[in-house]
């Protein structure tokens, strides 16, 4: 065949160049994928490429009327992209000019992990010392769809002021656990399972045994403050790390969320921890 031909003849220089074009464009498309990551951008391009499958089969099934339309929003899509997303190309061209295109998202996901662990700090740390009682589980890898659907909608912004307003004793959605999904407040008031271990200590509450129950079914990192001691304590992988300082509250939380390295990951009091069967 005279393309396989072609590939073979060609020298090793030229492969190399192909190679590194390629690779190239793969990493230009990742990054622009990455900037408009959670952007309105997303659901756009998500039509468009329905739009594009449309076009294709029409072609392939022979509906001349339906292949038309979808040319015609195909030859005029570019100029609604345009118009529709104007403000968002003129930073883009903007940042380029500046050199930090490309930048930009590595600086903006830091900044991003600063400021939830900030506002997860903050709110623990004050919870802590007034002995609010708090329960706050990250999704990881595992869905916690099933979980979220048992509590009350938000689909908010993690801020420490929210976060403290949810767990005031008596307030509607205290009573509960807020579950975090994508970096966002995907439910509060959520019912999680009970773990059944024996080995638990009688000391330890609902809470408690609520944020083994998950961890034992997921890999979600749940954080409770107890509501008689105001001690610290996070749940993952079916342990549970208990009377935490903030620091260690916080080196935790980046190495098992943000996948940090932790400066310090021992805690200070370490009382109990049951490993998942298997």
């Amino acid at each position: 065949m005279p393309f396989i031909e072609k590939i073979v003849n060609l020298s090793p220089v030229a492969t190399f160049i192909n190679i590194m074009d390629v690779l190239l464009v793969w990493f230009v498309v990742y990054q622009l994928i990455k900037i408009i990551k959670g952007t309105k951008a997303v659901q756009f391009l998500k039509g468009i490429f329905v739009i594009i499958i449309a076009r294709i089969l029409t072609e392939v099934f022979g509906l001349n009327t339906l292949m038309w339309m979808m040319e015609q929003v195909l030859k005029w899509g570019f100029l609604a992209i345009i118009i529709i997303f104007q403000p968002e190309l003129r930073r883009a061209l903007e940042q380029l000019g500046r050199g930090r295109l490309f930048a930009r998202t590595m600086m903006d996901e830091e900044e991003e992990r600063n400021r939830l662990l900030e506002a997860l700090s903050k709110s623990v740390s004050y919870m802590a010392k007034r002995r609010i009682g708090v329960l706050i589980s990250i999704e990881r890898e595992t869905g916690l769809s099933e979980y979220i659907e048992t509590g009350t909608p938000l689909n908010s912004d993690i801020t420490s002021e929210l976060l403290t307003n949810i767990f005031i004793p008596n307030a509607p959605l205290h009573d509960g656990a807020v579950i975090v999904q994508r970096n966002r407040i995907a439910a509060a008031g959520c019912y999680l399972p009970l773990s059944e271990s024996p080995f638990i200590s009688k000391e330890l509450g609902t809470r408690h045994r609520a944020a083994i129950g998950l961890s034992e079914v997921s890999d979600a990192i749940t954080i409770i403050v107890s509501e008689e001691t105001g001690a610290i304590s996070i749940a993952n992988d079916g342990d549970l790390y208990r009377d935490l300082t903030i620091e260690e509250f916080e080196s935790r939380i980046r190495k098992n969320w943000f996948g940090e390295t932790a400066n310090s990951t021992t805690p200070s009091k370490w009382k109990w921890g049951v490993r998942k069967n298997g």
